[in-house]
C-alpha cells in the first residue's frame, strides 16, 4: 500500500492546486485563529473552489466551539475533520463526518491506551510535543517512540521535510504523512517546488 500524502496549512488557491498537480491525496485548511496559517471561511471556499477532483479535503480545528464548526461545516465542503486539541471522543464523533485525531508526542504519553480511546476515528495522528504549542512545531519528535502494533492508520507529521520524509517512511512505515513548515516558502505560502520532491521523496521510499 502506498503512503498517502496530506499537506497541510493551505491558505491559497493556487498552493491547494500545486498540491494536486503534485500527486499529493489531501489538503489541510487550519480553521484556528492563531495559527499563522489560519483561514477564514471565504479564504477557504476559495481555495476549494480551485480544487479538481478527487482531493480530499481536510478541516484542522484545535478546540473549537460546537458553533465555530458548525459555521465552518455550513459553508466549507470538508470531506474530513482533524482535531488537533484536547477534544473528547463525543465532541470528535458529534457532526456526522469522519475525522482524525492528532496525537502530540509528549513524554510519558501512552499512545496505544488514547488511541483506543478514539475507537471511531480513522486514523490517529503522531505529532510533535512542545508545550504549550498546538502543532506546527517545524520539529521531529522520536520515530521509536511510535508503538508497534496500533489499532488505527497513523499518519506521521512533525517536522517532516523533503529531506527527512523518506527516511521517517521507511522507518515508521505509516499509512499516510502530513507536512506543512516542510515545504513552505513563507509561514502559510507553499513552494511548489518543494511540495513536488516531497512527494518524490515519498513515493521513492
Amino acid at each position: 500500500m502506498r503512503t498517502r500524502i496530506k499537506i497541510c496549512g493551505i491558505t491559497r488557491p493556487e498552493d491547494g492546486v500545486a498540491v494536486a498537480e503534485c500527486g499529493a491525496d489531501a489538503i489541510g485548511l487550519v480553521f484556528y485563529q492563531p495559527s499563522p496559517r489560519n483561514v477564514t471561511i471565504a479564504q477557504a471556499r476559495e481555495v476549494v473552489r480551485a480544487l479538481p477532483p478527487f482531493i480530499t479535503v481536510v478541516g484542522l480545528f484545535v478546540n473549537a466551539t460546537d458553533d465555530e464548526i458548525r459555521d465552518v461545516l455550513d459553508a466549507v465542503p470538508l470531506g474530513l475533520l482533524q482535531f488537533h486539541g484536547d477534544e473528547p471522543v463525543r465532541v470528535c464523533g458529534g457532526y456526522d463526518l469522519p475525522y482524525i485525531k492528532a496525537l502530540r508526542m509528549a513524554p510519558g504519553l501512552d499512545v496505544a491506551a488514547t488511541v483506543a480511546c478514539y475507537q471511531d476515528a480513522q486514523g490517529i495522528l503522531l505529532d510533535t510535543y512542545q508545550p504549550g504549542v498546538a502543532g506546527g512545531t517545524g520539529e521531529i519528535f522520536d520515530w521509536e517512540a511510535v508503538p508497534d502494533g496500533l489499532k488505527k492508520p497513523i499518519i506521521l507529521a512533525g517536522g517532516l521535510t523533503p529531506q527527512n520524509v523518506g527516511e521517517a517512511v521507511t522507518q515508521v512505515r505509516p499509512y499516510a504523512v502530513d507536512v506543512s513548515g516542510g515545504v513552505e516558502a513563507a509561514k502559510g505560502i507553499k513552494d511548489i517546488n518543494k511540495i513536488s520532491a516531497f512527494v518524490a521523496a515519498v513515493r521513492g521510499a
